[in-house]
């Protein structure tokens, strides 16, 4: 019976959205309304937030409320709406998992807890407690509600048993505490942010509840039509001055959100090997959440200048982001930049005209006399600072040297030059020389480190954060557009710590 009341609340509300959908624009007359699946036990913030949003920016926000599990069921079924805010990470991965959402934006924390009546009349301690026959409990359902499921999973073995005996089961944690607070019931189990919306209420805190604390996230569905608009609110309701300040005064414990801003500016810093395969997802990353982009392409040498010669990292110009050509410049400015992701790797090799009419074969053919030779700055770009540490290492530096005859801070400019006759051979990226691979022929270098890996890392202070880690998550879920330039997919392995970067001694010699 219980299943068959949960499906006949869905198809009402599923009822009741479709209805909505016909009436989408604002009746303040403003742009089209944004549609907002939102948790029951989260209403306080989210109308508070949505108020301020329309007299901020003239946008209705029109709120459909409902348990997080009766909401997934309606998104799932209308295939329509703007966003989803969940009360539990578990709503939020069931979604992913069914394509129904994108971007992910954590709100607050919040566990579940026995509420009482103020005073704790029946003096309950204890989950033990609530099994006695004098106590009438309330919790919720673990098919519609969140707080119903982290419930059962907090009870573990204990479910069974409490279940028969709770005396009110309800689809939203809302319905819950006004039972409580009507004395329909003497102990309820709620969200800890629940409490202090229901005067007269207070909390006990029990251990087997501990564990199970959820995320409240707000996410951007993929039904959206209008994905920069949702993302505009999205940001406004984790904007610690904004909708943190509403969920603080409602009783939520926030999580750090990023400064607010209607249009804000993220500042990427990228080495110039990474051009290619960024560029186009730049652009759609942009256009998707409605802010302006600035990335900064150069060598990881000039970039890691730039920012160790900025003041300090409070310099409004310091990158939010940091994308290098490899792990061996992201040492120099660790101290901002905790945790990097490997992206990608690409060979290091010389690059000859189609052909190979020199008959080049090895770095020993480069010092060859009569050679026009290019190569990488070494203080300028990762690059150049590997092509001097496989030199060195190998005993050719200085008979290499006689014939290089320019020096640049991409390896890009080396291609342009070949390509126009002012040099023979250049050493490298393999991406470099895919890209002109009907006129170039690459030779891999026989070297241990003839190969680079491009991490990503966002800056420790960015104001930013959470955009710049959406940008990270941008990148990683589109290996094909890295693989198509010539890049090998690196983004499964997973973050690592920047202190746990080694330089390898070959490398070293460059420095000497």
């Amino acid at each position: 019976m219980k299943k068959i009341a949960t499906i006949l609340v869905v198809v009402l509300a599923v009822g009741m959205f479709l209805i909505q959908t016909f009436h989408r624009k604002g009746s303040s007359g403003s742009e089209q309304a944004l549609m907002v699946f939102c948790a029951a036990g989260i209403k306080k913030p989210v109308v508070a937030a949505a108020n301020q949003y329309l007299e901020e920016f003239g946008v209705e926000v029109q709120l459909q409320f409902g348990g997080t599990g009766t909401l997934l069921s309606q998104i799932q079924i209308s295939k329509q709406g703007d966003l989803f805010v969940a009360a539990d990470d578990t709503a939020v991965q069931s979604a992913k998992d069914k394509g129904a959402v994108a971007e992910v934006i954590p709100l607050a924390r919040q566990y579940p807890v026995i509420a009482v009546p103020e005073g704790n009349p029946k003096g309950i301690e204890t989950l033990a407690d609530l099994l006695r026959e004098d106590i009438r409990v309330a919790i919720g359902n673990p098919e519609a509600a969140s707080i119903g499921k982290a419930t059962k999973r907090g009870m573990d073995a204990q479910w069974e048993a409490f279940a028969g005996k709770v005396a009110v089961m309800k689809p939203t944690v809302t319905e819950i505490a006004a039972d409580l607070k009507v004395g329909a019931v003497d102990a309820a189990i709620v969200w800890n942010s629940t409490v202090p919306q229901f005067e007269g209420l207070e909390a006990v805190r029990v251990p087997e509840f501990d564990a199970e604390v959820d995320n409240v996230s707000v996410t951007v569905l993929t039904a959206s039509t209008q994905s920069a608009e949702a993302l505009k609110f999205a940001r406004y309701l984790a904007a610690p001055e904004k909708g943190g300040k509403t969920f603080q005064e409602t009783g939520f414990e926030t999580v750090p959100g990023d400064v607010w801003s209607p249009k804000p500016e993220l500042i990427l810093y990228s080495g110039g090997v990474n051009r290619p395969a960024v560029d186009a997802l730049l652009e759609e990353f942009s256009e998707r959440e409605g802010i302006t982009l600035t990335t900064i392409y150069n060598g990881c040498g000039i970039l890691c200048s730039a920012m160790q010669t900025m003041a300090d990292a409070s310099d409004p110009k310091f990158p939010d982001a940091y994308y290098a050509c490899d792990l061996c410049f992201v040492p120099p400015v660790a101290q901002h930049f905790d945790e990097v992701v490997m992206l990608t790797e690409t060979d290091i090799g010389i690059a000859v005209v189609e052909g190979n009419p020199s008959g080049i074969k090895t770095l020993t053919d480069l010092a060859r006399p009569g050679l026009k030779v290019g190569i990488c700055n070494q203080k300028q770009s990762t690059l150049g600072y590997m092509t001097s540490g496989i030199l060195k290492s190998s005993g050719l530096e200085k008979a290499v040297r006689k014939n290089v005859v320019v020096e640049v801070p991409t390896a890009d400019f080396l291609i342009n030059q070949m390509r126009a006759g002012s040099i023979d051979a250049a050493i490298v990226y393999r991406v470099n020389a895919q890209l002109q691979e009907e006129h170039i022929d690459f030779l891999k270098i026989r070297h241990e480190g003839a190969h680079a890996v491009q991490p990503f890392s966002v800056w420790n202070d960015s104001p930013k954060r959470q955009l710049a880690f959406r940008l990270q998550d941008h990148f990683l879920a589109h290996p094909e557009a890295f693989e198509e330039t010539g890049f090998v997919w690196r983004g499964d392995e997973g973050p690592m710590k920047s202190s746990e970067i080694e330089v390898p001694p070959w490398l070293l010699k460059s420095e000497s």
